[in-house]
């Protein structure tokens, strides 16, 4: 079995070394792309632009969603990963510090797997991340890998 990889979509750098750094503190087994906008995790995601030598049949577990980035937003990146056959089934977290009900709406309303408020405390910030990482890829009985979705 292939290691789990997490996309990490966050054009924070702090948020971004925070999230690592809970990971590893919660031995949480991942490779972690890091992508700092939704133009190059789509890129990424769909292995076009300047990644269109990765395979895109290698899909992350997980995908951790910002949803204020730049160039192409959280909620229009959520969008475009569920249009897609291929990453319908990606399992999709958001992990924001939006507080609008419309953005915990939307995110249901286009598929997101869970909608987490980002935890202003570091302590609990690392304890999200930990549970997190946890349930998605340990708990959490994932699709077949010929169902897609990781």
């Amino acid at each position: 079995m292939s290691k789990n990889i997490i996309l990490l979509i966050e054009d924070n750098p702090d948020d971004v070394l925070l999230t690592q750094r809970a990971l590893r503190r919660n031995q949480i087994e991942a490779d972690v792309v890091v992508k700092t906008d939704g133009a190059e995790a789509l890129d990424w995601l769909f292995a076009s632009g300047a990644y269109s030598e990765r395979n895109p049949a290698q899909l992350p577990s997980l995908i951790l969603l910002d949803l204020k980035l730049p160039k192409i937003g959280g909620l229009d990146v959520l969008r475009r990963i569920r249009e897609e056959p291929n990453t319908r089934l990606v399992r999709v977290v958001v992990l924001t510090t939006s507080r609008e009900d419309e953005d915990v709406v939307e995110s249901y309303h286009l598929g997101a797997s869970s909608y987490i408020r980002k935890p202003v405390d570091l302590e609990e910030f690392s304890r999200v991340i930990g549970h997190l990482g946890t349930y998605w890829l340990a708990i959490n009985e994932a699709l077949p890998s010929r169902a897609g979705g990781g």
